[in-house]
């Protein structure tokens, strides 16, 4: 997904009234199933655009939006094989991502 597209979604979002946030993969180390600049664009209903991970980090990624939405305040995730949550979400492919959730006004 194009930072174009990404861009168009929450323009759209926002002028229907909701909330939006931007996920963006800003550092990897090892295997990862996206690229640093890889973006993911969230709304308040949880409906979403592009990928971070291939699919196996979004649910994690969407909840932390979320909780931008609401609170205000930006988060950093990591996810990798040697955090626990990693497994959890499904983060098995033996590298690290760094993604940065943001809300967009």
């Amino acid at each position: 997904m194009s930072d174009t597209q990404a861009l168009d979604h929450i323009t759209a979002w926002r002028a229907s009234g909701h909330k939006a946030a931007l996920a963006t993969v800003v550092q990897t180390w090892g295997s990862s199933p996206r690229p640093a600049g890889s973006h993911m664009a969230i709304n308040d209903t949880g409906e979403f655009i592009g990928s971070v991970s291939g699919g196996c980090i979004e649910g994690a990624v969407i909840n932390a939006a979320r909780e931008v939405m609401a609170s205000g305040k930006s988060q950093i995730l990591e996810f990798g094989v040697t955090n626990e949550m990693a497994w959890d979400v499904g983060l098995a492919c033996g590298g690290k991502v760094r993604v940065f959730v943001d809300a967009v006004e």
